[in-house]
């Protein structure tokens, strides 16, 4: 498909999104208003929207990949990541491959890049040139960005034991090009995206918003203007939610975070965990340093302040977004139980329930913790009631109280309702406003925010790679360590107790494990822990759990449901397939070891 691609972007120029449409779709004759390229490189408004397309295909935040993780089940019975999950993963299977839209959008830079010479925008000079400057550096930072999820999806070693990242290409290629081309080594590829990252950087502003003096013009831009009004209508408010330099530093993180992980050691790749840490630590101090860790961050999805914000803004815990959504009922509708009308699509194992410590910080398989099995929900960290619903919780408009027991006598009870009911006794909780109202009669809806990027995110990259590289209490060149970051994070949801972390501090193993717990309970249900295991080499196979809760005339019982769904990876799953369709194009083109 991919050449197919290319070859009508370059005979063409259409300025399309890729989705996944036919191959006859793709051949279909231009209609006659379409202008080929040698037309549209002249309008610089087509330029333009080159960057328009490689933006509108950015993966979604809510992938729900959780669903094939040992975090989430769902009850959508055709839905592709419980076939993921399952054992149908192939490398025919492209719900989580980047191949198409990543390079979809690679090709549209480039071709941005080859034909924005000589352009001008806008009739004024000097806002041209100023809006030439932030243009490039949207290009460099979008090919960077997509190079980066290009990596996470199909980077791995081949059959005979080499690190291969992808295909690069030298700038846009067209009809003539030789698309049969080997994968180059992992490291170059992390090289190319890092250069397009940094290269960015210099060209574009920390931040987009309106200034009043010449003083608050930031230094890269004072040889192009010292008048605010002008920079005011290229890096002003109005293009806020475009890429800027935050959010390039912010990606180098996670570039720097998935180079250094386990799944990708080998003596071909140089990164370090000293690297990773550095990377996030220039987000972190850019922010302001650990106090800038918000204190509402855990709810993101649901503060106040999301009806407040401005157009184009952001609430502190959110370094970038997508378009809100106002008056939605969309997440809620799809997750919240039957009983509030919903699909109850995500629902949370027991694995995941099990991960949350007890409210004093300690596992709750500690007998420090005093963990209760009669009482599993009592003394917990607060999270837990905060992400997940479980029996007896309150929840929804109206603070209904959601029993999940199969012999409930409610449609919230475990498989009462197929595609709708929980198939582990819990529901997600996250992502969801409570103060949204799905009965068809009285329905209400709110505004929804989804983000690209969190705050926390960054924080949590720090304090695993800086925990690898200096130990969990040292700094590097930095004021803060893996343990200021952890301590501060369990602080903010509630876990003031430093008993356990303080324990885990003089021992790796169980600050390594700390920490990723951490990672799991705060980015839950926000399509990281897929890809987090890949890159620890971590097990995939442990089965998805579930209990089930119900009342008799002799108390409450407790009936663990050990085998929800079990878990179909092979090892080599650790890393994604290469599309089968291109390996059998191209004979240089390597398949990633297992994959056929």
């Amino acid at each position: 498909m991919k050449t197919i691609r290319i070859y009508k972007l370059a005979a063409m120029g259409l300025l399309l999104s890729f989705g996944l449409t036919s191959c006859d779709d793709l051949l279909e004759p231009a209609q006659e208003n379409l202008k080929n390229l040698e037309e549209t490189q002249k309008e610089s408004s087509s330029v333009r929207g080159f960057l328009t397309n490689a933006y509108r295909v950015l993966p979604a935040y809510y992938d729900n990949s959780d669903y094939a993780t040992d975090d989430a089940v769902t009850n959508q019975k055709d839905n592709g990541f419980l076939l993921v999950a399952t054992g149908g993963w192939t490398a025919d299977n492209g719900i989580l491959s980047r191949w198409n839209d990543s390079y979809a959008a690679i090709q549209y830079v480039n071709l941005f890049l080859k034909t924005r010479e000589g352009q001008q925008y806008v009739k004024n000079l000097t806002v041209n040139e100023l809006l030439t400057q932030r243009l490039l550096g949207e290009a460099y930072a979008l090919r960077g960005i997509h190079l980066y999820y290009l990596l996470r999806a199909h980077a791995g070693f081949t059959t005979d034991g080499v690190l291969k990242g992808v295909q690069l290409f030298d700038g846009f290629v067209d009809t003539n090009s030789d698309f049969n081309q080997s994968r180059a080594s992992f490291a170059d590829c992390v090289r190319k995206a890092l250069e397009d990252l940094d290269q960015a950087v210099k060209l574009l502003p920390f931040d987009y918003g309106d200034i009043s003096s010449e003083a608050e013009i930031p230094a890269k831009f004072r040889n192009i203007t010292t008048d605010p009004s002008i920079y005011n209508q290229v890096m002003g408010n109005k293009s806020r939610q475009l890429v800027n330099s935050q959010i390039v530093e912010s990606f180098r993180s996670r570039l720097l975070l998935l180079a250094a992980s386990p799944a990708f050691k080998a003596d071909t790749n140089p990164f370090t965990w000293a690297e990773a840490a550095d990377a996030a630590a220039t987000v972190i101090d850019n922010l302001g340093g650990i106090g800038a860790l918000p204190s509402n961050g855990i709810t993101y999805y649901t503060n106040s302040d999301i009806e407040n914000i401005k157009e184009g803004s952001n609430p502190a815990e959110i370094l970038w977004r997508s378009n809100w959504e106002d008056n939605s009922t969309s997440q809620e509708s799809e997750n919240f139980p039957p009983s509030l009308f919903g699909n109850g699509r995500m629902n949370p194992t027991q694995n995941l329930v099990d991960a949350f410590p007890a409210a004093n910080g300690y596992p709750i398989s500690d007998n420090r913790s005093g963990y209760d099995a009669q009482n599993p929900f009592v003394n917990r960290d607060p999270r837990l009631d905060t992400y997940i619903i479980h029996d007896g919780s309150i929840a929804g408009v109206d603070g209904a109280v959601i029993r999940t027991g199969s012999q409930s006598g409610t449609n919230d009870g475990i498989d009462k309702v197929e595609s709708k009911s929980t198939r582990t006794g819990y529901y997600m909780k996250k992502r969801l406003r409570m103060d949204v109202n799905c009965n068809p009669s009285a329905t209400s809806g709110k505004r929804h925010i989804t983000p690209r990027i969190r705050m926390t995110e960054i924080f949590l990259n720090y304090a695993e790679a800086a925990n690898e590289a200096w130990g969990a209490k040292g700094t590097g060149s930095h004021g803060y360590s893996a343990y200021d970051i952890i301590k501060a994070i369990r602080q903010r949801a509630g876990i003031t107790d430093t008993g356990y972390l303080d324990e885990c501090a003089g021992d790796p193993a169980k600050m390594r494990q700390l920490i990723r717990n951490e990672r799991r309970l705060e980015l839950c249900f926000e399509s990281f822990r897929f890809w987090d295991l890949r890159r620890w080499k971590a097990n995939l196979t442990e089965a998805a759990r579930g209990l089930d809760i119900n009342e008799t005339v002799s108390g409450t019982t407790y009936t663990p449901l050990n085998n929800v769904e079990v878990r179909s990876f092979q090892p080599f799953q650790t890393y994604g397939p290469i599309p089968q369709s291109e390996v059998l194009k191209y004979g240089n083109l390597e398949q990633n070891d297992g994959w056929k």
